[in-house]
């Protein structure tokens, strides 16, 4: 792929981290495609560089659509959270299941799309937003069907490095250990150079993971 015409994709854009993620790396060079369920309710978030499309986290065949001309860089930022009072035991399975299918299975339907054109140019980068419920699930009990999907996710993301890394293609985890806001040590401006970073990892130092601590 020409690197003039390089291509990022965001899935999941929406105020905060997913539209400042698609500024950092359009601000890099990048034609960015951004991604939601509804792109109208975001168009006054698309900065130069950046266009909207539409597509559902939680339906494999709409990413494999929406994400059929390939990405040079895909970012999975896309997640579901159902808070059950007082924690687990009262998390309805099947609210469990449709978070799950957001916040992992989104993920590998997302990058399974994306993949044969890395493959096929030998590079390419993945980054998937995870959080620090991976590490901690503790932190806040209501929330453990997130706490579930972002450990699933560092998995996923850890298990696509090892297996991808040899092929040049670089997938990894920015697991973003505290709450997103604007003007505090977790702006999403200062999170979004961290991805940013990752991206920029030489082949043979490919990292698998950043935790963003603030």
């Amino acid at each position: 792929m020409d690197e003039h015409t390089a291509r990022c994709a965001v899935v999941g854009f929406g105020p905060g981290l997913g539209a400042a993620i698609a500024r950092r790396f359009a601000a890099g060079g990048y034609q960015v495609l951004g991604l939601a369920r509804d792109p109208a309710r975001h168009a006054a978030l698309a900065a130069p560089g950046v266009t909207l499309s539409a597509a559902d986290a939680g339906v494999p065949e709409s990413l494999a659509r929406a994400l059929a001309g390939g990405a040079d860089v895909l970012v999975y930022n896309a997640y579901r959270a159902t808070i059950a009072m007082p924690g687990p035991s009262a998390l309805d399975p099947a609210d469990l299941a449709r978070d799950f299918a957001v916040n992992v299975t989104g993920a590998l339907a997302a990058l399974r799309a994306v993949l044969p054109g890395m493959r096929a140019a030998g590079r390419g980068t993945i980054l998937l937003t995870g959080g620090g419920l991976a590490l901690n699930p503790l932190n806040w009990l209501p929330a453990a069907s997130l706490a579930v999907g972002k450990a699933g996710l560092r998995s996923l993301a850890l298990t696509l490095h090892a297996e991808l890394a040899p092929e040049g293609i670089h997938a990894a985890t920015v697991t973003v250990d505290g709450p997103v806001a604007p003007g505090t040590a977790f702006d999403p401006d200062r999170v979004a150079e961290a991805f940013w970073a990752l991206h920029g990892d030489p082949p043979g130092a490919f990292r698998a993971e950043t935790i963003f601590r603030g």
